[in-house]
């Protein structure tokens, strides 16, 4: 199948210990495969790239260098080596996962082949086979020691083209149907794969922030899009700091960028309660002028505070989100399930909407269901993902009136 001699392939010492996210190659025939392993691996810390023929797959090693090449056996014989020819003529040093079974005549002849040319072969992962087989598979090559967070600035990341947003559905609590989507950026850092915000977001009084948030506005809009083609109108929240809303000409610039299309239901803002109760009077001006041009402003992790927000001169916000730290565990606290029933209570009263943050056991759902919340969210429906698996994750629903801002 495979005519090279062995002696021109060079195999490394071994794959080691990194101290970066790893990089994988997935390649199979079936988009779906490709998409779920993907999807799976990047859920472990790799950076992945897929390729669905063997003809993609020079480019593919030039740029990507992959630590591991996973392969489906959904190609035929021929196919089949011509890839593995591929990964002998670029000196794969990396490590190869097949996928199949076993047993069969195709994974015994890939094995012998890879082994008699040097290339580290894993066990192989038998078909049928789950994401939690897949961890354990490829656990190896996981980095032993947690990456240190990267030295990059928000600048340098904008210029990159490494931020993107993730969304996290909001749940409707009486009909557990997806309602709306809170959008959370991340980086995606050519080297230490997706970073989480802590390591990156900026001062809010940093030159850089602006830019940040011009990216979020910009990016949910054109996901929102996005959305609108694959499966429908979809409800989208953003988090920006008090401080975006004293700016008067960034207000107006996400004016003008909400889009006008018969579709769109509005845009809510995300505030944490601390920064607006300290800004009352800016927050709620403001909101007022911004439901005009269909924005409005949620009140974020509201907690023990939610005193200060009683007998307002103006009520203008949409949703109060408890804090999580107040949801996560109130089936067993009696003192959480007190400030989250209070919170709910203020929402009912002003004709907003209660949402629970940090939902994670069926407990803790059936207490924020019995205490009247609107809205949830939490791992124990699912976690943030990118804008393309959260497009197919999601079902297709229409916005409701009573949704909009």
């Amino acid at each position: 199948m495979i005519h090279i001699n062995p002696s021109e392939h060079a195999r490394s010492v071994g794959f080691g210990q990194r101290k970066v996210m790893p990089r994988a190659c997935v390649t199979d025939g079936k988009k779906h495969l490709r998409t779920f392993l993907s999807d799976a691996l990047e859920e472990l810390g790799f950076i992945t790239s897929e390729c669905g023929q063997a003809g993609e797959l020079a480019a593919v090693l030039d740029a990507q260098q992959p630590d591991l090449f996973v392969l489906g056996v959904s190609f035929d014989g021929v196919e089949v080596g011509k890839i593995l020819e591929t990964l002998v003529r670029k000196n794969f040093t990396g490590k190869v996962l097949v996928i199949g079974q076993p047993g069969s005549i195709m994974v015994k002849a890939i094995r012998q082949i890879g082994e008699e040319y040097g290339i580290a072969m894993l066990p192989c992962l038998q078909t049928p086979f789950s994401a939690g087989t897949l961890r354990d598979s490829v656990a190896t090559l996981l980095p032993s020691e947690p990456a240190p967070s990267p030295a990059v600035d928000v600048a340098e990341a904008l210029k990159a083209g490494w931020l993107e947003l993730w969304y996290q559905q909001k749940i409707n609590v009486r009909t557990l149907v997806p309602s709306g989507a809170e959008a959370l950026v991340r980086m995606r850092h050519p080297a230490w794969g997706v970073v989480p915000p802590a390591y990156f977001i900026p001062d809010d009084k940093d030159p850089h922030f602006r830019g940040l948030s011009e990216f979020v506005i910009g990016r949910a809009i054109e996901d929102w899009r996005y959305l609108l083609e694959q499966q429908g109108p979809v409800d989208l929240s953003i988090n920006m700091p008090v401080s975006f809303l004293g700016d008067r000409q960034a207000v107006r610039d996400l004016c003008r960028a909400i889009p006008d299309h018969p579709a769109f239901s509005g845009l809510l803002i995300e505030i944490d309660s601390a920064e607006v109760i300290g800004n009352l009077d800016l927050v709620i001006d403001v909101a007022r002028d911004v439901r005009l041009h269909n924005i409005a402003i949620v009140l974020d992790n509201v907690g023990a505070e939610w005193p200060a927000l009683m007998g307002l001169r103006s009520f203008p916000f949409v949703e109060l989100k408890v804090d999580h730290q107040f949801v996560t565990g109130c089936a067993d606290d009696r003192l959480k399930a007190t400030v989250c029933r209070r919170i709910v209570e203020l929402a009912q009263d002003h004709g907003a909407r209660a949402v629970a943050q940090g939902v994670e056991t069926r407990a803790d759902f059936l207490a924020a269901h019995g205490m009247g919340f609107d809205l949830m969210q939490g791992y124990l429906f699912n976690k943030p993902m990118g804008i393309r698996k959260f497009a197919r994750s999601r079902p297709l629903l229409a916005s409701s009136p009573d949704r909009r801002p």
